[in-house]
């Protein structure tokens, strides 16, 4: 095992923002306007203010810019930044234009031209199948021949820390002869990762499988807050709308590819073997460790090697049919669900539809979410020292439909509590 690489920057062992990660931002100092930073440590170095390439590109408020030029540059920027943080000569010129990470604003690192989300892990599709379809095969029968997903609103991509306003919908609940219209009793989840596209493509040309780090500038957390009354309601027989489209948060820090090297795992097997156009070269999954934390209580560690549609068969069948891909097109993986039930990534299955409560730490218990519960996900992987990197954390709080929440009472089910050593919860009628 190798050691992290030895910057004059004092950056904690533990830290999730090492030499070998630096993240991409957008953030706002002061009155300053916003502009494009890496995390290092406990700072935010201003990329705008140093001589490297493309420094024109970090003045903007977005990564747009940057993330269209291709893998040559961001090569280029990521040798050059990585090379300054770790030369003591350069101590002097970088010093000036490092920000504590506690003193800025973090805001939507990139403009987001569309958004889709697939549903690209097993566990998870057998999961929902089994609860929904009971009786049934689990698995639809088109599940296994292609990557599954839906066309979402790239408009309620929003920033962690952004609350999520409960929505209002049409629902009918079983034994209901006819839909109501109210708020949505069924909030739940969605931990997920998605990838950000820098390189568009023409129109009508396919984009490979084995092309995906050709326009994949790199990966963020994603909680795809899904209603669940209204989607159930609404989904047959064209898919989600409402019940997804009003709001999808995402980690302001986009890990690099190039980040991520050393969490390249092989994928779950496919069987059937896909066709012609799904095959990749080189298939690979990465080995991220999610942590889902709700009101300071872990709920699951879901982790993202378990998946079964690959980040570049996702691409290649996002195009196939000649749709072209955008700078700044979020692809999302679904919800990341492993064999164990502690490895779930929505409430869904972790109460089992509802039918088996969580208890979170204080008792009280959980079979969707209640106004005033805040939602973090935190995410980690391997690193080429052999040590971790971060991807910070997407967080959000559910207002009520027309209300707010209360500071205080959310201030107190948040206090003191290190989500890192807490205990998995327990389910009501566990033994």
């Amino acid at each position: 095992m190798s050691e992290r690489s030895a910057s004059w920057l004092p950056i904690a062992e533990d830290s999730p923002f090492p030499v070998e990660n630096l993240p991409y931002g957008v953030f706002r100092d002061g009155d300053e306007e916003p502009r494009v930073g890496c995390a290092a440590g406990d700072w935010v170095l201003d990329l705008s203010r140093l001589e490297i390439p493309h420094a024109a590109d970090f003045g903007r408020p977005s990564l747009n810019r940057f993330m269209s030029r291709g893998r040559s540059a961001w090569t280029a920027v990521r040798r050059r930044v990585t090379a300054l943080l770790l030369d003591p000569g350069a101590r002097r010129e970088l010093e000036p234009h490092l920000i504590p990470r506690s003193e800025v604003r973090l805001e939507l690192p990139f403009e987001t031209a569309d958004f889709v989300d697939f549903y690209s892990f097993e566990q998870h599709a057998r999961n929902m199948g089994a609860m929904l379809r009971p009786g049934s095969e689990p698995l639809l029968p088109n599940w296994r021949h292609l990557p599954v997903a839906y066309h979402g609103r790239a408009g309620t991509v929003v920033i962690s820390g952004t609350p999520v306003l409960r929505p209002c919908g049409q629902r009918r609940d079983p034994g209901e002869a006819r839909p109501s219209f109210g708020p949505s009793r069924r909030l739940d989840i969605e931990a997920e990762v998605g990838f950000v596209v820098g390189v568009p493509s023409a129109l009508g040309s396919p984009v490979p499988a084995g092309a995906l780090r050709d326009h994949v500038f790199g990966a963020v957390l994603v909680n795809d807050w899904s209603a669940r009354d209204i989607q159930a309601w609404e989904y047959v027989p064209l898919g989600p709308f409402l019940g997804k489209s009003f709001a999808t948060s995402i980690s302001p820090w986009v890990v690099p590819l190039d980040a991520l090297e050393a969490a390249r795992v092989a994928p779950q097997r496919q069987d059937p073997e896909p066709l012609d156009y799904l095959r990749d070269p080189d298939p690979w999954a990465l080995d991220i460790v999610l942590t889902v934390i709700l009101n300071g209580t872990v709920i699951s560690r879901p982790r993202f090697r378990h998946l079964y549609w690959t980040p570049g068969q996702q691409l290649a069948h996002l195009t196939i049919n000649g749709a072209r891909l955008r700078t700044g097109d979020l692809c999302s993986s679904g919800t990341v669900s492993g064999p164990e039930r502690n490895e779930w990534g929505s409430l869904m299955e972790l109460t089992w539809n509802g039918e088996r409560p969580l208890v979170l730490d204080g008792g009280s218990a959980r079979r969707f979410l209640e106004d005033g519960d805040t939602v973090r996900i935190t995410g980690a992987a391997y690193a080429v020292s052999g040590g971790w990197i971060g991807f910070g954390e997407v967080v959000g709080t559910i207002l009520p439909a027309g209300g707010r929440p209360d500071p205080a009472e959310a201030a107190q089910r948040l206090g003191g509590h290190d989500p890192d050593s807490a205990p998995m919860p327990s389910h009501e009628g566990d033994s």
